[in-house]
C-alpha cells in the first residue's frame, strides 16, 4: 500500500513540477517579449512618432470593426455636446 501511495505522489509531484516549470518558462518569454516590445517603442519615439497614440491604434486594430465605429461616432457627439 505505501508504494502505491509513494508511486502515485511522485507521479502528481512530477506532473505539478511540469506545470509549474512550464509557466516558469512562458513567464521568461513573456518578460523578454516585453522588454522587445519596450524597445520597439524606444525606436518609434526616436523616430519621432508619438507613443501614446501608437498605443491607442494597437488597442483600436484589436476591437471588431462595429465596436471601432460605434465609439468614434460616441466620441464625435460628446465632442459636439461639449462644444468640442
Amino acid at each position: 500500500m505505501a508504494d502505491t501511495e509513494t508511486a502515485a505522489k511522485n507521479i502528481a509531484g512530477d506532473r505539478l513540477r511540469s506545470i509549474i516549470e512550464r509557466v516558469e518558462r512562458l513567464e521568461e518569454e513573456r518578460k523578454a517579449l516585453a522588454g522587445d516590445i519596450k524597445d520597439i517603442f524606444q525606436e518609434a519615439k526616436s523616430a519621432g512618432f508619438d507613443v501614446k497614440v501608437i498605443r491607442q491604434l494597437i488597442r483600436i486594430r484589436k476591437q471588431e470593426p462595429a465596436e471601432v465605429e460605434e465609439q468614434e461616432t460616441l466620441h464625435d457627439i460628446y465632442r459636439r455636446a461639449i462644444g468640442m
